[in-house]
């Protein structure tokens, strides 16, 4: 009865079967897993591995409660359980399982010559018995009819389909955190995923990510590898602009074991408030690895959640990862942007499944062929006041080579990265011409984002203007959440915001951020509590502050339907090559579609 009692943390459905089994033979070593389910994973699961295996003297302690071999004594005989080095180590999975379904092992240790076999039925442990093996060494697990022995839990089971979609969203996890592992998986015979062993390491972690999630993924996807303070943070995230409408593609991963953690979570929407409206997501997939000293995995029996010793350290790691890549992909945009125009030319159709013919995730034209490097971009932007002033035209000065309007241009900068302005369409749209394909820029949305960029530098340089209030206000507060808001005084006084304790549990408002101008400083400061018991962070502050930027840097940039000149239009382009994250606009959206000449071509039968 205990252990029934205690399958119900630890195998909560078909799926978390599967994960405690995968993650053993992950233990024992294994290069291939093999999973099978069938009616959801309710009537039968098997999951067949080629690790070490088990002896028939190790099979018992196996379905044993609370019984374990991962963990090794110090020399003092001590069992160290805050250096957890493997996937499984309570010993609560196989008891629980077996106490409530028919579980079987059969293994084949090792360079041991013969196999046997256990089974567990309802709680009721058998004889350890010799039994046929198929391979030279490693264990097949078969669960039937979980939770036949506790009928309750079968009516809050989901449908088969969706059992079978939960069980395949697991083995996908696994599959991420273990690229040189190979897995499949079939679902009621039927074949639903193979995953080939990849080459460990970035490579290959890359080939397993676009595997799964799709080729557009590794086109579009970001290198991260940083190092702080013996924390390493690798793994991949996606250009802004190839986002998503919820979060279910953010996959994160410490020291291997698939997480779902609040802090890494609010990390990466941290990283990523900047480039994203509210309703849209990331993708990315980021592995944490730490010493084990470092992280408690031991929060609860699942192991889905974890503890870190320094949260702060791990949070600002993926921030600062996370927005220096983004900063080092400049004005680079998803080619899924692309691949829709070119769908959208096409008569009566869409993008074809698995169409891979747009432009390179590499970057812009001819960016890795010479002559063109952002040093030279920033020096050319340096010379470009921009467009930022309704007089730009009066006031423009143009790059060396570039021809003033009337002369005839002595130089054609078609080899930049976004080509040579050739046309402005409903004086909305700039046409470049680029080497090898064509440019179209949203001017507005462009030259939003070059004022919001320079408008957060200015502030940054300068810091946030302050304004008192003529009566400080008085916010009362819980005792935990005016401590945390304290402890974070200084962040909060350099983005403007002045805070005092004001006996236990309030806080006293001094001065608010100028940009904010009239604002409820008592609903501001109960919103950062929040954020920093939430995220570990004042989300709240910046986010009005990067809002009140935007909608400055939106009516002070060049507008739809203002007519440029030439040398305006190719003034634009070098200050976006220039720019950092200039490839999309405050709210995730692109500023520029770059359609390569092949693929327009294409479309007129030419290939």
């Amino acid at each position: 009865m205990v252990n029934r009692i205690a399958a119900g943390e630890v195998v909560e459905r078909p799926a978390s079967a599967v994960k405690e089994l995968v993650e053993n033979a992950l233990d024992a070593g294994a290069s291939e897993i093999q999973v099978q389910a069938d009616g959801g994973g309710l009537t039968r699961i098997l999951v067949a591995d080629d690790g070490a295996g088990l002896t028939a003297a190790e099979l018992p302690l196996a379905v044993e409660r609370h019984a374990t071999s991962k963990l090794n004594p110090d020399a003092d005989g001590a069992y160290d359980l805050l250096r957890i080095s493997t996937m499984g180590f309570r010993g609560e999975a196989l008891p629980s399982i077996g106490s409530v379904s028919r579980l079987s092992i059969t293994s084949r240790a090792r360079d041991v010559a013969d196999a046997h076999a256990i089974f567990v039925e309802g709680g009721a442990v058998s004889a350890v018995s010799p039994a046929g093996f198929p391979g030279p060494h490693g264990a097949r697990v078969e669960v039937r009819d979980l939770f036949y022995a506790t009928p309750a839990r079968l009516k809050f089971m989901k449908s088969e389909r969706s059992e079978a979609l939960a069980i395949t969203e697991e083995l996908k996890r696994q599959a991420m955190a273990h690229e040189a592992v190979g897995f499949a998986l079939d679902i009621d015979g039927r074949r639903s995923l193979r995953l080939p062993a990849e080459a460990a390491g970035d490579a290959g972690r890359l080939a397993r990510l676009a595997t799964i999630l799709g080729r557009d993924f590794s086109d579009n996807a970001l290198l991260i590898d940083h190092v702080r303070e013996g924390v390493r943070l690798s793994g991949y995230a996606g250009l802004p602009t190839y986002n998503r409408g919820n979060a279910a593609h953010q996959y994160l991963f410490v020291n291997g074991r698939p997480v779902r953690d609040r802090l890494l979570q609010g990390a990466l929407r941290g990283a990523y408030a900047d480039f994203l409206a509210r309703d849209r997501h990331p993708v990315a997939a980021l592995y944490v690895e730490l010493d084990p000293e470092l992280v408690d995995v031991n929060v609860h029996p699942a192991k889905a959640e974890v503890r870190f010793r320094d949260p702060g350290l791990v949070r600002g790691l993926i921030v600062g990862g996370l927005r220096h890549a983004l900063a080092g992909a400049g004005h680079r945009a998803s080619t899924t942007v692309s691949m829709a125009a070119l769908g959208g030319f096409r008569p009566n159709s869409a993008p074809p499944q698995g169409y891979q013919s747009g432009p390179s995730g590499a970057g812009f034209s001819a960016w890795r062929q010479g002559g063109w490097t952002p040093a030279t971009a920033a020096a050319l932007a340096q010379a470009i006041p921009g467009l930022s002033e309704i007089s730009a035209r009066a006031e423009l000065e143009y790059p060396p080579g570039m021809a003033e309007p009337g002369a005839e241009p002595a130089f054609d900068p078609v080899d930049f990265p976004l080509g040579a302005a050739r046309a402005q369409v409903h004086e909305t749209y700039i046409v470049a011409q680029t080497r090898d394909g064509v440019v179209i820029v949203d001017q507005h949305a462009a030259h939003e984002r070059l004022v919001y960029e320079r408008m957060k530098a200015e502030m940054a340089e300068g810091g946030v203007a302050r304004q008192a209030l003529l009566l400080p206000e008085v916010v009362e507060l819980d005792p935990a959440e005016a401590e945390r808001v304290l402890a974070r005084a200084d962040e909060l006084m350099a983005l403007g915001l002045v805070l005092e304790p004001f006996g236990a549990g309030a806080v006293l408002v001094r001065e608010v951020p100028a940009l904010l101008g009239e604002t409820d400083a008592a609903g501001l400061v109960r919103d950062i509590a929040d954020d920093l018991a939430e995220n570990g962070q004042a989300l709240a502050l910046k986010e009005r502050l990067e809002d009140v930027c935007s909608t400055m840097a939106c009516h002070g940039s060049v507008r739809a339907g203002r007519r440029l000149t030439a040398p305006e239009m190719n003034a634009l382009l070098r200050q976006m090559e220039a720019t950092p994250h200039s490839g999309q606009c405050n709210h995730g959206r692109p500023t520029y579609v770059e359609l390569k000449l092949a693929d327009i071509e294409r479309l007129f039968g030419r290939r």
